[in-house]
């Protein structure tokens, strides 16, 4: 059965030239309707790279991009950006410093020409735990975690039913992770929306996702389900050391690891 997101063999470069990376290698997964999905793997993996190739911001690449049934080529629709919305990992430098959260939540309905302004923006506050009260703020004042609230705002405004969510708690204090992690698992739930997140921390992804997608040099080295991560139920090396990784240094787990 087909996913909501279907992805084969996608291949990335960037950059042209000698200076040419091939970031992404023969990728392939599927997501289906209604579940969150899990890309990890430590920096330069890859795993941002896939997400910005299905969201359209990376346009060189190869292999097939299917959502929701329809292949997608390098010229986006404007269904495809109202089905599908991304958050960013920092949202101080994914908000405009000189907008305020109204100017934020409005923009995108202006460009999709959307009605009944005024409600959409009180409803899309009141879904992010956020009052009337921080309408008219600007993001520096705002904490980090109202800051990424307001970001998961302006990408549930347009009422998609994808969200792409790069690293989402990673530039937060560990403190209001949890929150907005909470945040996230409870407006899929009510939505029924199907999520795609990238993450370094596997514990993170745990706690999301029902299936897990380890990248390491651009390709999937391995597949993983849940329970597989909660019971540290791994074969590749590189996805024990991450989840070594994950629940800090154990001198005993490190040993072991580093036995040829």
């Amino acid at each position: 059965m087909a996913g909501i997101i279907d992805i084969h063999n996608l291949d990335v470069h960037l950059g042209r030239g000698k200076d040419a990376v091939h970031a992404v290698r023969n990728v392939s997964f599927s997501v289906k309707k209604g579940e969150s999905f899990g890309l990890v793997g430590e920096s330069g993996s890859g795993k941002s790279t896939v997400l910005r190739a299905i969201s359209g911001l990376y346009k060189n690449f190869t292999g097939k991009i299917n959502i929701d049934g329809k292949v997608q080529n390098q010229h986006k629709g404007v269904d495809f950006y109202k089905n599908l919305q991304m958050v960013f990992q920092d949202p101080y430098a994914s908000l405009h410093p000189r907008h305020t959260v109204d100017q934020t939540l409005s923009e995108p309905l202006q460009i999709h020409k959307l009605d009944q302004v005024e409600k959409r923006i009180r409803t899309a506050l009141e879904r992010v735990g956020l009052g009337l009260n921080f309408r008219f703020r600007y993001p520096h004042q705002l904490s980090g975690g109202q800051r990424q609230r307001v970001a998961i705002a302006r990408a549930m405004i347009l009422e998609p039913r994808i969200l792409l969510l790069d690293e989402p708690t990673s530039a937060l204090d560990v403190s209001v992770q949890a929150e907005v992690l909470n945040l996230l698992t409870e407006l899929r739930i009510e939505y029924n929306l199907t999520y795609i997140l990238v993450s370094h921390d596997l514990a993170v992804v745990a706690y999301m996702c029902e299936q897990i997608a380890v990248m390491n040099q651009g390709q999937i080295v391995e597949n993983l389900s849940k329970d597989q991560i909660m019971k540290s139920n791994a074969t590749e090396r590189y996805t024990q050391q991450l989840l070594a990784a994950s629940k800090g240094y154990d001198r005993d787990a490190a040993g072991k690891l580093l036995q040829f």
